[in-house]
């Protein structure tokens, strides 16, 4: 079995985008693409959100530049999809935002008795397609959480915490209640109309 390299060789390292690829074999810089692990990037009920029956939305945010690999973003989102489903029964709406378009290389090394002879070490080590990430900018989006009430916010803020072992990277939760800024919009005062109402006075001639 293939071992997977540790996220630390890539997450915070300054990197160009690798992403060239077509289905034109003469314009296509990468030839072997790795399957894409993530299976759903929207969950829960999208049509209660159009409603506008959840007000309650929490954003997570990266708090630095990174590299967040596919196999980590899926391995989040079951869990915290599993949990809210669990707890909350589809009234919810979670989002993954980023989409993986970075593809990682990795330069294999053998080991063993006999490796040095099989291999050539540094020589031509631009390394072969291994693996999907996205890279994520300082305060970009990870996902998007939108609850109905402040109590599964609350459970749902929990279980974000429980992923962040997952993620190389720290972290922000951002919470907005979008019910109160509906009345703050309509709380505005309109513009006061003129009184018209006056009769005006006859001209001095």
């Amino acid at each position: 079995m293939a071992s997977l390299r540790k996220a630390s060789a890539y997450s915070k390292r300054k990197v160009t985008p690798y992403t060239r690829t077509s289905k034109k074999r003469q314009k296509s810089f990468i030839k072997m693409v790795p399957a894409q692990k993530i299976v759903k990037f929207t969950m829960g009920s999208g049509k209660l959100f159009k409603e506008g029956k959840l007000q309650h939305v929490l954003t997570i945010i990266s708090t630095e530049k990174v590299q967040i690999r596919h196999n980590a973003f899926e391995a989040c989102r079951q869990y915290i999809n599993k949990q809210l489903y669990k707890e909350l029964n589809d009234q919810y709406l979670f989002r993954v935002i980023p989409f993986p378009h970075h593809i990682q290389r990795e330069n294999k090394m053998i080991t063993g008795a006999g490796a040095d002879r099989m291999q050539t070490g540094m020589q031509l080590s631009y390394g072969k397609a291994a693996g999907k990430a996205a890279i994520i900018k300082k305060d970009g989006r990870i996902f998007v959480i939108a609850t109905a009430n402040a109590k599964a916010s609350m459970h749902a803020r929990n279980v974000i915490k429980q992923v962040k072992p997952k993620l190389p990277c720290k972290i922000k939760i951002l919470s907005e209640d979008l019910s109160k800024a509906k009345k703050v919009v309509e709380k505005k005062p309109a513009n006061p109309k003129k009184d018209d109402s006056r009769k005006q006075e006859p001209k001095k001639e």
